[in-house]
């Protein structure tokens, strides 16, 4: 049972910038032109292809996670992950715009149900940054923004099965959204005695760790429910010393620290990268969880890796890492359960 802290945790990271990180989000990077230009790229080679992409996928990086890439490196990881490709248009074989067909599984508006014990919430389509292999990128979000009648129709949908015992919000990215409304969400969940855990899926905490404000520490601090926060963190340098200190005030709140990745190529297709980011990430209070076979889905077919490589990366993490530090190797099928386990020795 985690124990939650009886004392005030303030966010204070180790820094000059004054700036909120509601003002760091708005003053993101969203063209190609501004992302080139940043990172010392020449337009010449690089900025068709990237517009081309943009058009099916716009660009959004915020500063903070700018910063950490490597100046005049098209391979950069950290870049190779949001830069526009002109072969995202490309059309391949098994790549659709909705590969986990959630589409088939929305209970209500803003709610989507895969999980016998388990409910997902949209709480927004915004993200704070546009990963370019998202499996959600054509997902429509606008048919998912819930009016106070839908939210209040979801508690109720909640409330009356008692098979759940746990909220995720997603969306999005449910962190880009104000701490009044998250906390108010997290309070009428915390009123139905079946719900026991809410878990937190965000990439905000990482790409601007100045989100882990005193606001957000406060509601999650309070609330009954089990705080579970999974980031989504794919290569070491994605965590510098502002975002330790983020996850620090996090686990001081009592929050859970878990992380997924994506095993993506051309970013963490090493075990050499993977071993390291789980001790990084292990030393930043967080431990490894799932490593998520690629997703097919539409425009980002260049990320792909074969089952088989990801299997002997696997199999290397674990010859050389404690068992805990080894995310388990999982897709996600429709239709199944629950994260299905990839046999590392098939």
């Amino acid at each position: 049972m985690i124990q939650r802290t009886p004392t005030r945790i303030e966010a204070r990271l180790a820094d000059n910038d004054s700036r909120s990180w509601q003002q760091l989000l708005s003053e993101s990077v969203t063209t190609p032109e501004q992302l080139l230009r940043r990172l010392d790229l020449d337009p010449g080679q690089w900025l068709a292809g990237a517009e081309r992409g943009h058009r099916l996928f716009p660009v959004r990086v915020p500063e903070p996670y700018l910063n950490r890439m490597a100046r005049g490196n098209p391979r950069d990881p950290l870049l190779r992950q949001v830069l526009p490709l002109a072969m995202e248009d490309e059309p391949a074989d098994g790549y659709v715009s909705d590969p986990l067909q959630e589409s088939d599984a929305q209970e209500t508006t803003g709610l989507i149900r895969k999980y016998r014990s388990r409910a997902l919430l949209m709480v927004t389509g915004q993200c704070a940054i546009n990963c370019r292999y998202c499996f959600r990128r054509h997902f429509p979000y606008d048919e998912h923004r819930m009016s106070a009648a839908d939210r209040d129709h979801v508690i109720d949908t909640l409330a009356r099965d008692s098979q759940l015992n746990e909220v995720i919000f997603s969306g999005g990215d449910p962190l880009a959204v104000n701490d009044r409304l998250l906390s108010a969400w997290a309070e009428a969940i915390s009123t139905i005695p079946h719900i026991r855990r809410l878990r937190i899926h965000t990439r905000l905490p990482v790409v601007i760790p100045q989100r882990v404000c005193d606001s957000l520490l406060s509601w999650l601090s309070k609330t009954r429910l089990q705080t579970v926060m999974v980031l989504h963190v794919n290569h070491p340098a994605e965590l510098d010393s502002q975002t330790r200190q983020a996850l620090g005030h996090l686990r001081s709140a009592g929050v859970t620290l878990l992380n997924q990745s994506v095993i993506l190529r051309g970013v963490n297709d090493s075990a050499d990268t993977l071993a390291e980011l789980s001790e990084r990430l292990f030393d930043s209070g967080v431990l490894p969880y799932y490593l998520h076979a690629f997703d097919p889905v539409a425009g980002a077919h260049h990320f792909d890796v074969s089952d088989e490589q990801a299997r002997e990366i696997v199999r290397t993490l674990l010859a050389t890492l404690p068992g805990f530090l080894v995310p388990r190797l999982v897709r996600e099928i429709p239709g199944k359960a629950g994260k299905t386990p990839i046999d590392l020795f098939a």
